[in-house]
């Protein structure tokens, strides 16, 4: 049985993880301060494999027992959060990746940083390969999530160069599932609580932006076999199956069979104008590629998580 710790581990994404390598057989830490996080996410599991530690990474910090492999997700990565905590996200990217990289090398555990495909900001180049270095606006009011991971991806290939920690980057591409906050200001939580409720769905500009959406059980078995692999460099993950934002709130209408009309307000400042990975790269090296479906997701999300869940009531 080996070991996993998983920073950011009670938030959307790293729950889930937590849950298949438990799943797997392994043991996990779950290090995780609740800021963006939640103990609802993790109540369900109740095992001695699991334990959560709460600890601000962006301190120095420690685990007594050896681990084998650490999974770094911990960040704010909903614009709302880190427009809410910018220089805390800039932290949790610098001090709190050199932190946990410091601990991975102490332990000689392998090493996966969680990135992000924002570290290609509004690109020029689609769909994005891995060797592509972006278009990133590092003032503007998302640079604060952007340059933390782009930074988080350097300090990461430094310790990798310098101090032989064995490392792997993972992109992610936009990502959607159960336990997904309602309120978190990313589209499809937003279109989901809205259409639930026969509200208004808010597209940004005329819709024509486009995204590609992964469900969480994909990019979930994508991070696990980069984590598996020998590999070093940035991995794009992610469903290369296009939307624009528009056919995404058509899909949720029809999906929930709601009476929402939608109804468009101002693009935010740097909002990308495409988002698509290319991964042929995960193909190649992990023989991964996604497998469900947008609405096949989207009902999986509503029927998992329940729809009280979805628009932010209490069951």
């Amino acid at each position: 049985m080996s070991t996993c710790l998983v920073t950011g581990g009670a938030g959307f994404l790293g729950s889930h993880l937590c849950d298949e390598l438990l799943r797997r057989g392994h043991r996990v830490i779950c290090v995780d301060n609740l800021e963006t996080g939640s103990l609802a996410n993790i109540a369900h599991i109740r095992r001695p494999e699991f334990v959560h530690l709460n600890v601000d990474i962006i301190e120095p910090y420690e685990v007594a027992e050896p681990v084998d492999v650490v999974y770094h997700l911990a960040s704010p990565a909903s614009p709302i959060d880190y427009l809410r905590l910018p220089l805390h996200t800039l932290k949790v990217g610098s001090y709190g990746t050199h932190h946990t990289l410091g601990l991975a090398k102490n332990h000689r555990a392998r090493f996966l940083l969680a990135s992000t495909s924002e570290v290609y900001g509004d690109p020029q180049v689609h769909p994005q390969p891995e060797t592509y270095w972006g278009h990133v606006n590092p003032i503007g009011p998302r640079g604060v999530y952007d340059e933390a991971k782009r930074y988080a991806e350097a300090l990461t290939m430094a310790y990798h160069r310098q101090q032989g920690v064995d490392t792997a980057i993972i992109r992610i591409f936009n990502t959607y599932g159960p336990r997904m906050r309602p309120h978190d200001g990313r589209a499809i939580p937003t279109f989901l609580r809205q259409a639930l409720q026969d509200r208004p769905i808010t597209v940004f500009g005329d819709g024509s932006q486009t995204r590609s959406f992964c469900f969480v059980s994909d990019l979930v078995r994508g991070m696990i076999a980069l984590a598996e692999s020998g590999y070093h460099h940035p991995v794009n993950v992610g469903n290369p199956n296009e939307f624009t934002l528009l056919e995404l709130a058509e899909a949720v209408v029809a999906v929930t069979g709601s009476r929402s009309e939608i109804v468009f307000e101002a693009l935010p400042t740097d909002d990308p104008q495409v988002r698509q990975p290319d991964i042929a790269l995960a193909r190649e090296v992990l023989g991964w590629e996604p497998e469900v479906e947008l609405r096949e997701g989207l009902r999986r999300t509503i029927d998992e998580a329940g729809v009280e869940a979805l628009v932010g009531m209490p069951k």
